[in-house]
């Protein structure tokens, strides 16, 4: 059974933070570049896709939190990777239950135009900066992860 939850660890740590450098840095870009001439549409499928992984670090987040309590005892509150940890799922619940929503109620505020093309551009921009600095830091909050995994938690 050790063994197993060993590897789920893995497996949840290369799920989140493969899929933040994924969707964030590759398939995001990806979407506005072959819709350039639709924003609209690719705007609205990263930001799917970003609710998405927002939803999956919540999943990986709460077993990888679990696996180190539960493995660690008191020691977890201790060790600088369940900071992290911690760290990074504060950055994806303020982004998904935070800033996503607000996004989604700028776009709706501002049909039928285009959000950029509306008088709440300047509103929309600035959060959508913020949005990208968290996505930012919990990006390099998770690689940071990764590259110390190897050392495993023992």
């Amino acid at each position: 059974m050790r063994r197993i939850t060993e590897i789920l660890h893995g497996v949840a740590l290369t799920l989140w933070v493969g899929g933040l450098w994924s969707i964030g840095y590759l398939v995001a870009p990806t979407l506005f570049h072959a819709l350039g001439n639709d924003r609209q549409l690719a705007g609205q499928l990263a930001g799917r896709l970003f609710e998405l992984i927002g939803w999956v670090g919540l999943a990986c987040a709460a077993y990888l939190l679990a696996f180190l309590l539960v493995r660690l005892r008191g020691a977890a509150w201790r060790r600088w990777d369940f900071w992290l940890l911690l760290l990074m799922l504060l950055l994806t619940v303020v982004g998904l239950f935070g800033v996503q929503p607000l996004l989604a109620q700028l776009k709706a505020d501002a049909l039928p135009r285009e959000v950029m093309a509306s008088v709440l551009r300047d509103r929309f921009a600035a959060w959508h900066g913020v949005s990208s600095i968290l996505y930012l830091l919990q990006s390099l909050l998770g690689l940071l992860l990764v590259a110390t995994a190897a050392r495993g938690v023992r």
